[in-house]
């Protein structure tokens, strides 16, 4: 079998090409640790050097004994009986030797036994768990509960709980979700009450749809201040399963088998306060949701990538009319495609990663030294430009992974739909990708407000309008340029028609445009590096200019025809 990382040589490009030295320099103290921790990096190349090691290990185990196991996964799945949840078989293999090297802290501090590494490199490794068993991935990677703890809890908190992650001791979850508040959290019922003799919190509510509910240690969203009915009277709380938290049911899935979906009811849960009474909502579940997007943006292509390479093999061996099919320009239309796009999510999920890096270390830094201007100023700039690509990131890769999936199915044919074929199983498990940690429709929301208000023109402008790209690659430079030229027209036909409707009409509109760009300027910057990198820019270029065409003809023309006519044309 394969190793994951060493077999997938755009992973490593990334890797290398990510300018991560700035955040590196930041989380290690400026390679102080070592003075405390003699496994700390001394300098750059040492810090490299321990993610590259950290990245073998989980790509030998997720490329021999994860990938071996997810079809036993799917077809066992997770076992409930009385309340109790158990994982396959298979799965507990997984986690145990995954965990037990050490890769159940990896963002985490090393003072509560972490790797202190970059949340690029945990990106990473989850992108590879994803493709050996994408099931899994919500086990260890999609529950950033220790990173969550880590940033917002008192330090007794941190004390007691990291370290119980980062030794592989309990999983985590999130539990948000209530049968009558799935994406409106605002109406999110579930009460915490305080008993104000003891100063102690109880939980009682029914959540829902809880991926990994039955974890040991979990964040609750509730009300915390009653009679509230909003956003602002909501608490996050960390509790301990016990008797108290009964599971009632695990959901009988589509894909993803391998992850328990339950309903949970709580039935005086005591409950830990985190951070400040009503914050949950809206400063604490926003980043909690953050890094889930991000995880499954990272799910989304490593689903991409299992069934692509299924794809690629299966139209190399597979003979018709005298010829493997692989030659057949249909075929390998759909195959160059699908390589194409998956690179494409890449470059647009680890530009994410990076930004995502750096707002995580100039925030501390901020909040250690909150008269620093610099940092302050840094915090709020990488902030915004987070907020921003990590729906574009979600949207795009889990649109992708699902377009990826349905393509290899197609290359498998009849085959294809068959249980005996992996392709079979990772359509389905693409499925929920673009449904789950918030729909494709909620992340264009969510992105939508940093195009319209200038973020979206100043990360160009900064990070790739003074490239001194060579001259063959000018062409595609002028193409970028067109595009630009379309979506700033469009967005201001948004503003100039000044209508909310219009606006949320052409949202996605605006959101693709914007995605293509940018996935554009990435990859014509690596075009620099080398031939490869060059031929994928110029196909992911030609497309997105020929799509922009398409998605700003109505913005252009201001065309309501579908807004006006609505209850015409969906009548039955």
């Amino acid at each position: 079998m394969a190793n994951f990382f060493d077999d997938n040589k755009d992973l490593q490009f990334h890797l290398e090409h990510t300018d991560l030295d700035d955040v590196i320099t930041k989380l290690e103290n400026n390679f102080t640790e070592n003075k405390t921790y003699d496994y700390a990096p001394r300098n750059l190349k040492e810090a490299r050097r321990s993610y590259i090691e950290a990245l073998r290990v989980a790509g030998e185990i997720t490329g021999t004994t994860v990938a071996a196991n997810a079809e036993a996964v799917d077809e066992e799945g997770c076992h409930f009986d009385h309340g109790k949840v158990e994982y396959a078989s298979g799965t507990k293999q997984n986690m145990k030797l995954l965990l037990g090297a050490d890769l159940g802290g990896i963002t985490i501090p090393r003072q509560y036994g972490g790797l202190n590494f970059p949340t690029t490199v945990s990106t990473m490794i989850i992108e590879m768990v994803s493709r050996a068993d994408a099931s899994l991935m919500n086990l260890i990677g999609l529950q950033d509960i220790g990173e969550t703890i880590n940033e917002f809890a008192e330090e007794s908190m941190k004390a007691k709980y990291l370290p119980m992650f980062t030794k592989g001791e309990v999983t985590g979850a999130m539990i948000l979700t209530e049968p009558d508040a799935g994406s409106d959290l605002q109406a999110v019922q579930t009460k915490a009450i305080l008993d104000e003799k003891t100063g102690e919190w109880k939980l009682y509510g029914v959540k829902r749809f809880i991926t990994n509910g039955c974890a040991d240690i979990s964040l609750v969203l509730a009300r915390s201040e009653l009679g509230s009915k909003d956003g602002r009277g909501l608490s996050m709380f960390l509790i301990e399963k016990d008797d108290t938290v009964q599971i009632r049911r695990i959901e009988n899935k589509h894909g993803i088998h391998g992850s328990p979906t339950c309903e949970i009811q709580f039935n005086g849960t005591k409950a830990l306060l985190i951070g400040k009474r009503k914050l949950g909502l809206i400063r604490y579940v926003i980043s909690l949701m953050n890094g889930a997007r991000l995880a499954v943006s990272a799910q989304g292509i490593g689903i991409a990538e299992a069934a692509y390479r299924e794809a690629l093999k299966y139209a190399k061996e597979r003979v018709q009319f005298g010829s493997p099919i692989i030659n057949f320009p249909a075929v390998y239309d759909m195959l160059t495609w699908m390589k194409v796009q998956i690179e494409g999510g890449r470059a647009l999920i680890y530009e994410t990663c990076k930004y995502v890096d750096l707002k995580k270390v100039y925030t501390a830094l901020n909040e250690h030294e909150s008269d620093n201007k610099e940092y302050r100023e840094r915090a709020k700039k990488y902030s915004s430009i987070a907020a921003l690509l990590t729906p574009l990131s979600k949207a795009y890769n889990t649109e992708m992974s699902n377009r990826v999936t349905y393509d290899a199915v197609q290359i498998h044919a009849g085959t294809g739909f068959m249980k005996e074929f992996p392709v079979e199983r990772l359509s389905r498990d693409a499925r929920i990708t673009n449904i789950y940690e918030g729909t494709t429709q909620l992340q264009v929301i969510a992105a939508i407000g940093g195009i319209l208000n200038g973020t979206y023109e100043e990360l160009l402008k900064e990070d790739y309008d003074n490239i001194k790209f060579p001259t063959e690659l000018h062409n595609l430079r002028e193409t970028l340029t067109s595009i630009r030229s379309m979506l700033n027209k469009c967005i201001n036909v948004i503003a100039e028609v000044n209508d909310k409707d219009f606006m949320s009409y052409y949202s996605r509109n605006i959101v693709d445009m914007a995605t293509d760009l940018l996935i554009g300027y990435r990859l014509l910057q690596f075009g620099i590096h080398n031939e490869h990198k060059r031929e994928i820019a110029k196909l992911f270029i030609e497309k997105a200019f020929a799509n922009t065409l398409k998605l700003s003809e109505p913005v252009m023309k201001r065309n309501k025809t579908a807004m006006e006519n609505r209850d015409i044309i969906l009548e039955v």
